[in-house]
């Protein structure tokens, strides 16, 4: 990667938002955690998404958009590239398809419980299982978050993706290959938003689910310390969760990094705990596990740095 002033002033005249230079990832993660990033990139728009990425791209530049920050682990080395934030790039409306159907476009930056928010005053139905996920729309797409046996694929009609090969295209719902806790795109693929369908409902019903899910998790997860979300997917036949609560893993720490003991899917930091003792909690987790359970556990959470 170029290093140089000149890289810097030249990547300075695509964008008109903020570049934040050798930036401190720990100040952005929800674990608060990370080294330095080489750049740190704020698009005002998806042009200005676009002017970005094909600068990066035609210079080599390694690049990924991050949305809120959630379910995303930096490492102590930092990451040496640019991380491109979603966060301006927030843009709700209403449309209408012909059957009938209640449709929100959103971009990438809406966070979920924005559109949660949305939903539940416009009197629409199908995406209160996103309450109190804290996340992004284009995180959630790329991921597809799911909970209480329902996932974004389930609601989602199209997508507007930014593509390495074919640039700016929309593809729909049938195209796409949703799996648990993922969605096939190419690498450097960029969502720049999504069009999500729904159902009219009674208000206050939707309102009712959205509190009842929203005091699920504060009564299961411990949203009280800093965190990334559920740390493992969870195997096909059992919770990630009861796997490492059998292998009495529940508050183990190293340092200040420690298993919750609300529930064994999440770490969180205690206060002071770095990079690498996160990511070395998680490789213990996963080891014994596989010794008790037989059961090897693959990370939901994205990992990203030297």
């Amino acid at each position: 990667m170029r290093r140089d002033e000149t890289w810097r002033r030249e990547l300075q005249t695509k964008v008109s938002g903020e570049i934040r230079f050798d930036e401190p990832a720990d100040r952005h993660t929800s674990m608060g955690v990370g080294g330095k990033i080489d750049a740190l990139v704020f698009p005002k728009n998806p042009e200005e998404l676009l002017e970005a990425v094909a600068f990066l791209k035609a210079n080599h530049i390694p690049f990924l958009p991050v949305g809120n920050w959630t379910n995303l682990i930096v490492t102590s080395g930092g990451y040496r590239g640019a991380l491109i934030s979603l966060a301006a790039i927030c843009a709700i409306e209403e449309k209408k398809d012909s059957n009938g159907t209640v449709c929100l476009e959103a971009e990438s930056g809406v966070s979920l419980a924005e559109l949660v928010a949305q939903t539940e005053r416009r009197g629409l139905s199908g995406m209160e299982f996103c309450a109190g996920i804290p996340g992004s729309v284009g995180g959630a797409i790329r991921m597809n978050a799911g909970a209480y046996g329902r996932e974004i694929k389930d609601v989602c009609v199209s997508l507007r993706l930014l593509d390495p090969v074919e640039g700016l295209r929309t593809v729909t719902r049938e195209s796409l290959i949703f799996t648990y806790r993922n969605l096939d795109l190419p690498a450097e693929t960029v969502i720049i938003g999504a069009v999500f369908g729904f159902k009219r409902g009674e208000r206050e019903k939707i309102a009712g689910r959205v509190r009842e899910i929203i005091s699920l998790r504060r009564e299961k997860h411990p949203l009280e310390f800093r965190n990334a979300g559920s740390i493992f997917k969870n195997p096909r036949e059992i919770p990630a969760g009861r796997l490492i609560e059998t292998a009495g893993l529940k508050g183990i720490r190293i340092g200040d990094a420690q298993v919750s003991e609300k529930h064994g899917n999440f770490i969180i930091n205690r206060g002071a705990a770095s990079a690498g003792e996160i990511l070395d909690l998680i490789d213990l987790v996963r080891k014994r596990v596989f010794e008790t359970t037989g059961y090897a556990l693959e990370t939901e959470v994205k990992i990203i740095g030297e």
